[in-house]
C-alpha cells in the first residue's frame, strides 16, 4: 500500500494522549470482507505476528492490552504501535505512534456456514489537505490486503507465509504502468477472475497461478493471485498512484522453506524494469 461503520471507532483513553491535532470525524475508512473460518481462526490471522505476516507485512505483536506492535515494510521502514484494545476473538484496536498516528479497529463477527465478517475501521486522519494523500492511499490500498486476507484464509488457513514485497517507482499513470509491467512479465493486462497466469517475459522470474480477483480504480490497477509457482502462495501485482508517479509492486506470500530464495529475483527484476522506463536528466 502506498506506501482492506455504524459509529466512529471507540478509542481507549490513552490512545491519543499525545496527539493534539484537529481530526476530521468524516474521514473514517470503513471496510469489510467475508472470510472462511471460525472467529478463533480469523483472530489468529489478524491479531498475531505470524498471522498478519501471511497476508500483510512482517509483524511482531505483543498479544495483550498495552502490548507493542512492530511492522517491517522493508527498506528500514519499521513503524510501531500499541495494542489499545484486546478482546479475542472479537475486537482488536491498534494505535500508531507519532504525530500522524492512526487507529485501526478490527471487528470479527461470525456468520452461519462457517464464515466470519471482518471489519476494519481506520480513523484519526487530520482535517487539513496534508492528510489527503494518506487517506486516499489507505482507502485504495486496504482493499487489496483484505482480499489477500480472504485468500490466505481460503487456501492456506493455519499456515504461515513468508512475505516479500519488492517495489519500484515509475512515471506515468496506473493504467499505463500496469500494462507495461504486465508486458514485461509476458502476461495480458486484461485478465479476469479465474484466468490462468504464467510469466514468460525475457528475464522474468517464474510465476504461475490463477487470478482470484482484479481491481481497477483511478488510483490502482491490480491482480490478486493464487500461486502454484514458484511455490504455493498468494500474491498481488499492483500499480498504485503515488503522488506524480506510480508504485509498482509484486506482493508475494510464499509457503514453504524455499520461499525466501525463490522470491529474491523479483526485486532486481522490478528495479531493472523501472530504471529502463525512468527518463534520465
Amino acid at each position: 500500500m502506498t506506501d482492506p461503520v455504524e459509529q466512529h471507532v471507540e478509542r481507549m483513553p490513552d490512545e491519543r494522549a499525545n496527539d493534539r491535532r484537529p481530526e476530521d470525524p468524516d474521514r473514517v475508512i470503513d471496510l469489510s470482507v467475508e472470510v472462511p473460518g471460525t472467529p478463533e481462526e480469523v483472530w489468529r490471522a489478524i491479531a498475531t505476528g505470524p498471522g498478519i505476516t501471511s497476508w500483510f507485512v512482517a509483524h511482531e505483536v505483543d498479544e495483550r492490552p498495552g502490548g507493542q506492535v512492530r511492522m517491517d515494510f522493508g527498506g528500514g521502514l519499521v513503524p510501531g504501535g500499541t495494542v489499545t484494545a484486546w478482546e479475542p476473538p472479537r475486537r482488536l484496536v491498534l494505535a500508531g505512534e507519532g504525530d500522524r498516528a492512526l487507529a485501526f479497529e478490527w471487528l470479527v463477527e461470525a456468520r452461519d456456514g462457517g464464515t466470519c465478517v471482518v471489519r476494519l475501521v481506520t480513523s484519526g486522519f487530520g482535517a487539513d489537505e496534508n492528510w489527503d494523500a494518506e487517506y486516499d492511499g489507505l482507502n485504495e490500498g486496504w482493499p487489496l490486503f483484505l482480499e489477500n486476507l480472504r485468500l490466505h484464509l481460503t487456501h492456506f488457513r493455519g499456515r504461515q507465509a513468508r512475505a516479500v514485497i519488492p517495489t519500484a517507482t515509475v512515471p506515468g499513470d496506473p493504467d499505463d504502468a500496469f500494462a507495461g509491467v504486465c508486458a514485461a512479465l509476458g502476461v495480458p493486462a486484461d485478465l479476469r477472475p479465474g484466468d490462468a497466469l504464467t510469466s514468460s517475459g525475457p528475464g522474468a522470474p517464474p510465476l504461475a497461478g490463477r487470478v482470484a480477483s482484479t481491481r481497477a480504480t483511478d488510483g490502482v490497477r491490480a491482480y490478486a493471485l493464487v500461486l502454484d509457482a514458484p511455490v504455493p502462495g498468494t500474491a498481488f501485482l499492483a500499480a498504485e498512484r503515488s503522488g506524480d508517479a506510480v508504485a509498482l509492486s509484486l506482493w508475494l506470500y510464499l509457503y514453504g522453506p524455499e520461499a525466501p530464495g525463490l522470491a529474491e529475483p523479483w526485486g532486481p527484476f522490478l528495479a531493472t524494469y523501472a530504471q529502463a522506463r525512468t527518463p534520465t536528466v
